[in-house]
């Protein structure tokens, strides 16, 4: 017999009630807003990151939900139940393919937009805090900072992305190597599934809370808020960012630092971004200049790093150093929801086991990074505690072995400028298949790629075979059992997009 699912039912809508009726018994209308609406547009763009999914080519919501509490968000998914309208959700908009408030196959949908919940509670002496879905990474960092200045925690480098997007599909920064991933240090969420209920860790079971830490956002339900645990960083931290061309070594350097870096020991994360005929190597050690410093000319003497390159400050000023190359305003800078960059954006990832030869970097640094349309390309070391954490511990699989991931970003700033950066991105991450992880290659779910592959619907369910060829590149062998999961709890696949996990029923 095939495995029994409970789940509601919902009965047909009362006499010319349709859905805008239905959400209006349960939510404010302030706080919806229908295509119709003037302020529509607006609502719709304000957290919009990437321009190319701005353009009316895409596929609008119907309309977009900005709940203020969890009822709100409840009775939007009663109510898309009942009159067959899907629901996308969106946090912090930096979503790359833009799959949580755009579609690409038309579609009847509503946008849940999280913008208005972002309320963080933190508890300095259990070390724990809870955090709202439509909370921005900087408004989490500087909350926590206000608890305690020796307690942080290990998200993404952006302060304007939002937790539930980055938690959902595992969420890494300079702490990496020191604490892993934002999602293996989530110790509870509140979500709201697929008919409406509200669960915790204790009611959703383990396998659903499994999913939900590093799954991909959208696919299990609405995470509402996270709890997560606080982890230490000492009162002084020391940042530094040396810049190598081609002509001062970099391609040496940056040969030596794929070896290297990955060695470190895990107070120490140096990481790369290459532009140009230029290497930038980017550093945060969790201790002073004085103790960086021999540790550098022990492990990695080819840098030439020395104290006249130590910026010391706190954890929560390495924020906006590292981000934005400054550690002042930090109020202004954490707590910013106003985005004014914008730009035209393509993205795409690799995963990395085996050293590159050397005449890779020269390829990359003397040629690709300074051809027509060239984009920048972000080199992230692993090692430490991100690669010591078992594969199955989450749905995040990228851990031994990796020696460092790879983010291909791309930026053009007018509609009819994509032809050479969009040539440049596909061009190079084929050059680079030799050299990057194999049978899947990988890819990091957060750099969402519609290019790897996209979900087909059949009988209105996304089918597990057409999900199975872009799901292996992100989760390798834990995407069965999401799949799995996703049968259990949203077996009609009611939260969908085109790279949503589809349902696997399993029959015994």
């Amino acid at each position: 017999s095939s495995c029994q699912v409970a789940f509601s039912y919902f009965p047909p809508p009362a006499a010319k009630e349709d859905f805008l009726g239905c959400l209006v018994k349960e939510i404010p209308p302030r706080l919806l807003y229908a295509k119709s609406s003037p302020a529509y547009p607006s609502v719709l763009g304000q957290t919009i990151r990437n321009s190319r999914w701005s353009s009316p080519d895409n596929v609008k919501p119907l309309y977009i939900i900005t709940p203020t509490n969890v009822s709100h968000i409840q009775s939007a998914v009663v109510c898309g139940r009942r009159h067959s309208v899907r629901i996308r959700v969106r946090s912090g908009g930096h979503d790359y393919e833009g799959l949580s408030y755009r579609s690409l196959q038309p579609e009847t949908f509503a946008v849940v937009d999280l913008n208005k919940m972002r309320a963080v509670w933190v508890d300095g002496k259990a070390r724990t805090a809870w955090v709202d879905s439509g909370a921005q990474l900087g408004e989490l960092y500087y909350a926590i900072y206000k608890a305690s200045p020796t307690l942080a925690f290990p998200a993404g480098v952006c302060p304007t992305i939002g937790v539930g997007g980055n938690f959902a599909g595992g969420g890494f920064g300079m702490l990496l190597r020191k604490y892993g991933i934002a999602a293996e240090n989530v110790i509870d969420v509140k979500l709201v599934d697929a008919n409406g209920k509200l669960h915790d860790k204790k009611s959703m079971g383990d396998d659903h809370f499994w999913a939900v830490r590093g799954g991909g956002g959208e696919s299990f339900g609405i995470v509402v808020a996270w709890q997560v645990k606080l982890l230490p960083v000492p009162p002084t931290v020391t940042i530094f960012k040396i810049s190598k061309t081609v002509s001062e070594g970099a391609v040496d350097i940056i040969n030596k630092w794929q070896v290297v870096a990955p060695q470190l020991p895990a107070d120490l994360m140096i990481r790369i971004i290459a532009q140009g005929p230029k290497a930038t190597f980017e550093a945060m050690y969790l201790g002073t200049c004085k103790t960086l410093t021999p540790l550098m000319s022990s492990k990695f003497p080819e840098l030439g790093m020395n104290p006249s390159h130590c910026n010391e400050m706190s954890w929560i000023q390495s924020i906006p150093f590292v981000h934005l190359g400054h550690r002042d305003a930090l109020e202004d800078d954490l707590l910013n929801r106003n985005n004014s960059f914008k730009p035209f954006a393509e993205y795409k990832s690799d995963y990395v086991y085996q050293p590159f030869p050397k005449t890779v970097w020269e390829q990359i640094l003397n040629t690709w990074l300074v051809k027509p349309g060239a984009g920048i390309m972000i080199f992230d070391p692993y090692g430490a505690t991100i690669s010591a954490t078992p594969e199955s511990a989450t749905p995040f699989p990228h851990r031994k072995g990796v020696l460092f991931n790879i983010q291909y970003v791309n930026y053009w700033f007018a509609p009819g400028a994509a032809a050479a950066p969009l040539s440049w991105s596909k061009d190079i991450y084929n050059y680079m298949e030799p050299y990057v992880s194999k049978n899947p290659r990988q890819a990091y779910a957060n750099y969402r790629d519609i290019d790897l592959g996209r979900n087909e619907v059949v009988n209105d369910v996304s089918t597990y075979a057409s999900g199975k060829v872009w799901g292996q590149k992100y989760f390798k062998g834990n995407f069965e059992r999401l799949a799995i999961t996703k049968g259990k709890v949203d077996p009609t696949d009611y939260f969908r997009n085109e790279q949503s996990i589809p349902p696997l029923i399993k029959k015994y």
